[in-house]
């Protein structure tokens, strides 16, 4: 029954993780955290021969591999170009050579490369040779939809995996002694380090085809796999396979070797046992030699803090501000997440479970559920502290929340925990209230069932908060991919341009409202607005736009305008080729011989 309950959850959160991962359910991972600062050509960009480079710089370091830069014709067909490279020897800027015969026409460059934090980001963008060309079809920059699945379901996984053998190894080893005999506690935490190690396997293979877009047949490929082996991921997943066959024969040392007589059902405590709060029996408090009183547990300490870094030192806390502080703080959140949710999966398992018809394990609550009720509140605690300083780290600001993936999965999982907290809270009276009776009419059948449905609720919102977990380190920090619309209001400067009796003659005093949604690199819409003195909104003949870098060595791209309505202007495919300061200049005719330019400066994030 264990290993069916087991099975039941992993299956839960793989489910979950597809779920969430499903377009339409939840937002699509946006598998970035790096993005693109600049682009050489420029996106857009039209040429009177042939660029001998394609350069493109990041705001970190990048790892490149076969297909991080590619050229396609305007008929869609790739072009044989020079192997990815990085310039100068800066790890955040790649190039590739091109051929020097590129026909008249526009060509469009796919990139994919992968971010200090493991996750792909990837794009495209154009340029001409002479004169744009139309281009037959969009770059597809996912080939196989299924990879970032299983990547993120094994994720899951080993998340899972890492909670039941260290928390559950605590539990078992230190906070419950009949637990070192118990078969069922061994296989708790047994099904945890296997699940922890195939959960990492499926990411290590996955990782090849993820970050090169092959699809998953891709994991067979040695090339792929020694490329992610090559890398800090790769370095990292390694060391988390070591640690599990490390922390394991600890394990294996610390529980011994279980006797027939432990196997059995629970029985009711001698008086003045270790359950009534007596002495423990000497073959379980010497555990025997000095070795295993003081090198185990230290191992045993070293080898968790370890095991959270092989997480912390490839994932968001590397990237972004305050990383001396972030990877210290993800470790803590992670261990303490993995103390609390395994210990509380064995608790439920083992202590709480039903033993046959007798009534369900009354007189083995002593000293395992006070002592791991301590241990939940230090837990969520950490927690806490942790939780808020990381969710302000990758959100950044309030608006942040509500307008990105990152930030509504967040709001998902603060909201299970707080849940999680109220069935936590329920738990603790009740321990507390034992307590204070020693041994009353609180341990009746009915209190302990009801015990039991507050652990197993526990245990099903904690699978549920890792299951967000895993899809939340498969998105892009909120901080990142945010962008506040730009709303920016500029005086209309003709003063001496139009004729105050003419027919714009009311654009004297007027003002020009721009919008820009959603002011980030990419495709945009501008919406603008002519309105005059008297708050009319007035039409004029014609209006053009450009957009204008600060980088006076970037060629001024072209906005097409059209009218929406009388006063009424929109751009609506205006691409921003990177983030940072820009400014939309726009050339208003007001009439046949008159016109006037106005820039609207903004930034894109």
């Amino acid at each position: 029954m264990p290993v069916a309950r087991l099975v039941a959850v992993v299956l839960l959160v793989a489910g979950g993780l597809v779920v969430g991962l499903l377009p339409g359910v939840a937002a699509r991972p946006a598998y970035a955290h790096a993005y693109l600062l600049e682009s050489s050509p420029v996106d857009g960009q039209v040429l009177a021969s042939p660029p001998a480079e394609v350069r493109l710089r990041f705001d970190e370091a990048v790892s490149l591999g076969g297909r991080s830069i590619q050229l396609l014709d305007p008929t869609g067909k790739e072009l044989a170009i020079g192997a990815a490279q990085f310039a100068d020897g800066k790890a955040d800027t790649a190039r590739a050579s091109l051929p020097r015969d590129l026909a008249e026409g526009t060509y469009v460059v796919s990139w994919r490369v992968t971010s200090v934090d493991s996750h792909v980001v990837s794009g495209a963008f154009s340029f001409s040779v002479g004169h744009p060309s139309a281009m037959a079809a969009d770059v597809e920059q996912d080939a196989d939809r299924v990879v970032p699945v299983v990547a993120a379901v094994g994720r899951g996984v080993a998340y899972l995996g890492v909670a039941l053998a260290l928390g559950g190894g605590v539990f078992v080893a230190a906070i419950w002694p009949a637990g070192r005999g118990d078969r069922r506690g061994r296989r708790v935490v047994w099904s945890g380090f296997a699940g922890l190690a195939a959960g990492t396997a499926v990411v290590l293979l996955v990782q090849g085809p993820y970050a090169d877009g092959r699809p998953l047949t891709g994991v067979f490929d040695p090339g792929l796999l020694g490329a992610t082996l090559s890398t800090r991921l790769g370095y990292a997943l390694l060391a988390r396979l070591v640690l599990v066959a490390v922390l394991g024969v600890v394990f294996l040392i610390a529980v011994g070797r279980p006797s027939p007589v432990a196997d059995a059902e629970p029985t009711a405590p001698e008086p003045g046992g270790p359950e009534t709060g007596g002495p423990e029996p000497a073959s379980r408090c010497e555990p025997g030699g000095v070795g295993r009183r003081v090198v185990l547990p230290v191992v045993a300490v070293v080898g968790a803090i370890a095991m959270t870094l092989t997480w912390t030192l490839a994932d968001h806390a590397q990237s972004g501000t305050q990383i001396w502080l972030a990877v210290p703080a993800t470790s803590l959140h992670l261990l303490a997440m993995a103390l609390w949710l395994g210990g509380l999966v064995t608790l439920a398992l083992c202590v709480l479970a039903p033993a046959g018809k007798r009534d369900p394990g009354l007189l083995s609550l002593e000293p395992a559920l006070p002592r791991f009720s301590r241990l939940a509140l230090l837990c969520f605690a950490v927690i806490a502290v942790t939780g808020l300083y990381l969710s302000w780290r990758q959100v950044g600001t309030w608006g942040a929340l509500g307008a990105t993936g990152f930030g509504r999965l967040l709001l998902v999982k603060l909201a299970v925990v707080l849940g999680v907290l109220a069935l936590a809270s329920g738990s603790r009276r009740f321990v507390q209230r034992r307590d204070r009776a020693r041994r009353t009419p609180l341990d009746s059948g009915a209190g302990v069932r009801r015990l039991r449905r507050s652990v197993a609720g526990e245990v099903v919102l904690g699978i549920v908060v890792v299951s967000i977990t895993a899809v939340l380190v498969d998105t892009a920090p909120a901080r990142t991919s945010y962008a506040p619309p730009v709303d920016t209001t500029v005086p209309f400067p003709i003063a001496g341009a139009v004729n105050a009796s003419g027919p714009y003659g009311g654009l004297r005093g007027g003002s020009i409202q721009v919008k820009i949604e959603p002011a980030r690199p990419g495709g945009n819409t501008a919406d603008i607005y002519l309105t005059g003195r008297d708050g009319r909104l007035v039409p004029v003949p014609e209006i053009s736009g450009a957009l204008e870098s600060r980088d006076r060595s970037v060629p001024a791209l072209p906005v097409a305008v059209t009218a929406a309505e009388p006063g009424h202007y929109v751009a609506g495919s205006m691409s921003i080729p990177y983030p940072g300061e820009w400014a939309l200049r726009l050339d208003i005719r007001v009439s046949d011989f008159d016109e006037t330019r106005v820039r609207v400066p903004f930034t894109a994030q």
